[in-house]
């Protein structure tokens, strides 16, 4: 009959947008006036797979949402703002993104940010736990090093922790390396793929050059100077900067590119690999970050360190003591929290 063919043309289209539910997924802001958060809730905001968009800062939230809202797609954005809201801003999120914090300046280091930055997301941490404990979290705010285990102590204390749920972003890391990579050999950026793995401060950012796709290679100078480049990278912009911020735009393009590999992989899309840092095994470090495969529940399976050349098993044993160092303040940081 008529109607059994048309309801058949609907599910059809419903399927042709598997996981329909996660393109509305809804996603949290936290720190969304900062210089990150407002192109990160711009790119957010032009993303099909973004049904609702919730903006949470300590100030400017409402001009940001209602800015925001005049964009022509359907993502449906609302703004939260100061700490009586941050409540309401989570409820039924299935993304939080937290780029909250304060920034570099010159001379400083992203350790010097540790005891504002800290406190700001162990708060953020315990309303996130609070409101959406299922949530997919991505922590931006320095020093992810250390934010990683703030965070996922937190989670503990409310007994909602899921290491495959907590992500500490270092795609800039990525998304510098792939760009430094592509000027050097003339190659198109967007095809040049360099593994991360580490953390997220100076030397425990580890490139691995030898398993980049396409292949490259490197003289020996050349290559120590283009890892110190893309391990010194953050610096390079605050200086740039001369006083007047850290990375915000190329931060927020790497969010971006973070949050929507995540939206695909709840979607069922399959495949879909990025770095980051999170809870591991691979090393001696209880947090690493390696490529991961993204599935509908958050890591699907970490695929480890790959095969690494000499100088790279240098850079990783050369990395583990700070990690160890900054993975233990972190986690004492809550331990000692009133």
């Amino acid at each position: 009959s008529g109607s059994g063919s048309k309801w058949f043309m609907a599910y059809k289209i419903r399927k042709s947008f598997s996981g329909e539910w996660f393109n509305n997924a809804k996603v949290a802001v936290l720190g969304a006036s900062g210089g990150i958060g407002q192109p990160l809730s711009l790119l957010l905001k032009n993303s099909p797979l973004v049904g609702e968009l919730s903006l949470f800062d300590i100030a400017h939230t409402p001009g940001v949402a209602a800015d925001l809202s005049h964009i022509e797609t359907r993502a449906h954005v609302t703004g939260y703002m100061g700490p009586d809201q941050l409540n309401a801003a989570l409820k039924g999120c299935d993304v939080v993104v937290i780029p909250a914090g304060v920034p570099r300046k010159p001379g400083m280091t992203r350790d010097d940010l540790f005891n504002t930055n800290a406190t700001i997301v162990a708060t953020l941490a315990d309303a996130v736990a609070r409101n959406c404990p299922e949530a997919m979290i991505c922590i931006i705010a320095n020093p992810v090093n250390s934010t990683i285990p703030i965070t996922s102590e937190v989670m503990k204390k409310y007994g909602v922790y899921n290491p495959n749920r907590v992500f500490g972003v270092t795609t800039l890391d990525i998304v510098r390396a792939n760009a430094f990579v592509a000027e050097l050999k003339g190659l198109d950026p967007a095809r040049v793929n360099v593994p991360v793995i580490g953390g997220h401060a100076g030397k425990t950012i580890i490139p691995l050059i030898s398993q980049a796709t396409p292949k490259v290679e490197f003289p020996a100078d050349q290559l120590s100077a283009l890892t110190a480049r893309i391990q010194d990278a953050g610096t390079e912009v605050v200086k740039a900067k001369a006083g007047a911020g850290s990375a915000t735009l190329s931060m927020a393009y790497a969010g971006a590119r973070f949050t929507f590999s995540v939206l695909d992989a709840m979607n069922g899309k399959e495949g879909v690999v990025e770095c980051a840092y999170v809870r591991s095994e691979e090393t001696e470090c209880k947090y690493f970050s390696t490529p991961l495969l993204l599935g509908k529940h958050g890591i699907e399976k970490n695929l480890g360190l790959g095969k690494l050349s000499a100088f790279e098993e240098n850079l990783v044993a050369d990395a583990i003591g700070e990690l160890k160092g900054s993975i233990k303040k972190g986690e004492d940081f809550v331990a000692n929290m009133k």
